[in-house]
């Protein structure tokens, strides 16, 4: 049966093309996600218009049409492509595509509609409308793709080995979409994945960190992980979270897997942030449990100091995956070496001066830190879980006093470096920076406020300890 989805296409892109495709006896098609899209419900802000022909030519004649001022063409690729109103779009030639084992670009030729949806990673991407006046809506699907969509399938065109090993990318999209639309890879195709996991290695580490992060961002993330794993792909790439995985047991004392803890706290920050760099913390807060771990008889596994390790791990990490070397893998550093700060609080007596500790060193990232912390609650022992939020609150309510009170966030000393100098007529030297350290020491520990006076008369003394004279002025 004919199935036409043209009432859907109420787009103005839409109806200027039908119009100049049947002026100049033109083909023209919406193909992949936007349609993909459009019949399960979801928004899509991306169209990708086919033709058969010159897609720049036809980009011109709508771009013109609807008055876009600005068109940016892509030659070496055959593709145009403008911005209008709320939708990205872009135009490109009908195309097949042969490859070279040892690259991921393709040989392109100009093709056939057929020939361009036969190129399409999944079956479920190779669903076409057709934008032609007489047959306007129909939709064109040549592998079955409707019922891959309504029964939650990924499946590839051509078979999946040839589609994975032409393109090793589509590996890492394949398990994307199955965790992005909560679909099944078709048995066949994870057996392909498997066998080809080891072609990731041609690959761009910004291509596959592209998808991963898009996979990190989904609602549930631990889906492509557990995936990714299964499938020997995260082994690729990120083998460090694959050395997580096991459970190891000496005289009957056995530790948590921490790669299935890694993804259950994962999951359950997913439920409070969408923040793509607090789930990378997530992801790498325990990343040093291996290199740590421990066994002593008396009190079983440790892994002291994972933490610390851990922190040190995230640059090289960060590097390894192309992921951005600025703040943002400074803010995820700082996450995995506090991460257990709040929960050593809840442990213990919940004083001042260590809230005022953690304020200072977590400054504008507390909040983020907090989350983190609840996340990695994820005993099996309900009346523990109960008991951990409960104290988690009083450390909370605690942040928040402690902050009004003192506004140690992010806190510098009331006295600097040149007031020091001045007082004292010296040049910079190491004097100054134990100065500035011992006050800053005493209002964290609470033996004086966060205020001038006292912070000058401490620096007072200090300085009278080292030998230091405060010069008299008129």
């Amino acid at each position: 049966m004919e199935r036409n989805y043209a009432t859907y296409l109420t787009h103005p892109v839409f109806k200027v093309t039908r119009d100049i495709i049947a002026e100049q006896n033109l083909e023209a098609y919406v193909i992949g996600g936007f349609v993909r899209d459009l019949i399960l419900g979801r928004p899509s802000k991306d169209i990708d218009i086919v033709v058969v022909g010159s897609g720049m030519d036809l980009a011109e004649l709508v771009a013109e049409k609807l008055r876009v001022k600005k068109l940016s063409h892509f030659k070496s690729f055959g593709t145009a492509h403008f911005n209008y109103k709320d939708l990205d779009v872009e135009f490109v030639g009908a195309r097949k595509e042969s490859y070279n084992r040892s690259s991921r670009k393709p040989i392109v030729e100009n093709g056939t509609l057929q020939d361009d949806q036969l190129r399409r990673d999944f079956t479920i991407n190779a669903l076409a409308l057709d934008l032609r006046p007489g047959s306007f809506g129909n939709l064109l699907d040549p592998f079955d793709g409707i019922n891959d969509l309504e029964k939650g399938i990924i499946r590839t065109p051509l078979t999946p080995d040839q589609t994975y090993s032409d393109d090793p990318l589509r590996m890492l999209r394949a398990i994307r979409f199955a965790t992005q639309l909560d679909f099944k890879i078709e048995p066949v195709s994870l057996t392909s994945i498997k066998e080809n996991a080891h072609r990731l290695e041609i690959i761009s580490k910004e291509r596959i960190i592209d998808e991963l992060n898009k996979i990190i961002l989904t609602k549930t993330p631990s889906r492509g992980f557990k995936l990714l794993f299964s499938t020997g792909l995260l082994h690729e790439f990120l083998p460090e979270m694959v050395a997580l995985h096991g459970i190891e047991t000496i005289d009957g004392k056995s530790h948590k897997d921490n790669f299935y803890h890694t993804l259950e706290v994962l999951d359950n920050l997913c439920e409070t942030s969408d923040d793509l760099w607090l789930r990378w913390a997530a992801i790498l807060h325990d990343i040093a449990k291996p290199p740590t771990k421990r066994f002593d008889k008396k009190i079983g596994w440790t892994f002291h100091g994972h933490e610390d390790l851990g922190a040190r791990m995230v640059p090289r990490i960060f590097r390894k995956l192309s992921l951005p070397l600025n703040e943002k893998m400074k803010y995820v550093e700082k996450m995995v070496r506090l991460h257990l700060r709040p929960i050593a609080l809840v442990k213990g007596d919940v004083t001042d001066s260590a809230i005022r500790r953690l304020l200072n060193e977590a400054g504008d990232d507390i909040d983020d830190l907090m989350l983190l912390c609840n996340a990695d609650i994820t005993s099996k022992n309900e009346f523990k879980v109960k008991k951990y939020r409960k104290n988690f609150e009083l450390v909370e309510e605690k942040l928040r006093e402690v902050e009004e009170k003192d506004q140690v966030r992010n806190f510098q000393p009331p006295v600097d470096g040149k007031l020091i100098m001045e007082t004292f007529e010296i040049s910079p030297c190491n004097e100054i920076g134990v100065i500035k350290q011992q006050i800053k020491e005493a209002i964290l520990d609470g033996q004086i406020p966060n205020e001038f006076e006292a912070a000058y008369t401490l620096m007072l003394k200090i300085a009278a300890d080292l030998g230091l004279k405060a010069i008299k002025k008129n």
